[in-house]
């Protein structure tokens, strides 16, 4: 075979490799981490190596006893993070710029209330951008953190969220303070073998407000920083 037919054949098949991979590279779609387990694009918690702890009430209904949580956070000087539904805002904006005005971190909690593991990724992103454009019509904070409803998400809602800016945010503990309507579990379940980084789920309930003392009480006198989850995820990076 002439030299020169040998060279040709050598630079069309680098050629083709190269278009190859190219392709490959294009085919992937843009900002979607396709190789990263799924629970590895979300946060069940914050800084393990830290003392912050962080209390996260989800709202869509226990209006008349956000009064009296936002007091108590007052009492205790610390900031809570609350992931709104947007009907709910519908309805309470005088409540929401309460929260926002007394410097409480405001996160996404989709609008219906939805199982956003059965939604498209274009539902998925309905939900979470109308309720965040109504969070920021009504208090001028454009939130940056997405709790799924019922902690129910996919591929598809992760997505989304990611798309539109958002972290997806989980929890470390649960108080159940919507089913078990008992001051003294609630207060148990927020503070029994505490860790770094806990990110802990409440509910505006009346026994979750009667708690609330304690639990800051809790984590004051043992040395436990209640933080916004903002803070407490702070420098830990997601795929």
């Amino acid at each position: 075979m002439k030299a020169s037919i040998r060279i040709a054949l050598f630079t069309n098949g680098f050629l083709a490799l190269v278009l190859l991979f190219v392709g490959a590279i294009c085919f992937v779609p843009y900002g979607v981490a396709t190789s990263a387990k799924l629970s590895d694009r979300v946060y069940y918690s914050g800084n393990a190596d830290s003392r912050y702890v962080s209390l996260m009430f989800n709202v869509y209904w226990g209006t008349e006893y956000i009064p009296s949580i936002l007091d108590t956070l007052d009492e205790y000087e610390v900031k809570a993070t609350f992931f709104i539904g947007g009907s709910w805002a519908d309805d309470n904006a005088q409540v929401l710029k309460e929260i926002a005005r007394r410097g409480h971190e405001l996160g996404n909690h989709g609008y219906f209330h939805k199982d956003q593991s059965k939604l498209s990724e274009t539902e998925n992103a309905s939900e979470i951008d109308v309720c965040g454009r109504l969070v920021k019509q009504l208090t001028g904070v454009s939130p940056a953190l997405f709790a799924p409803p019922s902690g129910a998400y996919g591929e598809a809602a992760v997505n989304a969220a990611q798309s539109l800016g958002y972290k997806v945010i989980l929890w470390s503990k649960d108080t159940i303070d919507w089913r078990d309507h008992d001051q003294s579990i609630i207060y148990r379940r927020a503070t029994q073998n505490v860790k770094g980084g806990d990110l802990i789920l409440a509910h505006p309930t009346e026994e979750t407000a009667a708690a609330l003392p304690s639990v800051l009480r809790y984590y004051r006198d043992n040395n436990w920083q209640q933080v916004t989850v903002s803070e407490n995820i702070s420098g830990i990076e997601k795929v």
